[in-house]
């Protein structure tokens, strides 16, 4: 599937179309909150702006969903999760409630890309 600019069909060229604009900023969940940018966010402190899947045509384990979220103080980043079963978080179910409590902007503009 293609985006309005260009095909992107892998997280590291998705990432790195990130970088170029300077919105790399990673967000990791750790001690109940995600940190990016030197700063601790909670859920009502973002928002995600679009989310890609990516799905592996014979490798369950390929699959991953990267979510790009925006923070109420404006830094742009992203958070990467395996998708289903083989995500994998040391505060597991944090991450996964978190995740879902941080409201989406647009959800028709999903892009699902399998490689």
């Amino acid at each position: 599937m293609k985006s309005s600019t260009e095909e992107m069909t892998t997280t590291s060229q998705v990432v790195e179309r990130l970088r170029k604009n300077g919105d790399d900023n990673e967000f990791r969940w750790k001690d109940g909150s995600f940190v990016a940018a030197g700063k601790n966010y909670q859920p009502e402190d973002l928002k995600i702006v679009k989310t890609y899947r990516f799905e592996g045509f014979s490798d369950p384990s390929d699959t991953a969903v990267l979510y790009v979220i925006k923070t109420n103080d404006n830094v742009l980043g992203y958070s990467l999760d395996a998708y289903g079963v083989y995500s994998n978080h040391d505060d597991e179910q944090g991450y996964d409630n978190a995740i879902r409590m941080i409201p989406v902007a647009n959800r028709d503009e999903q892009l699902l890309f399998e490689v």
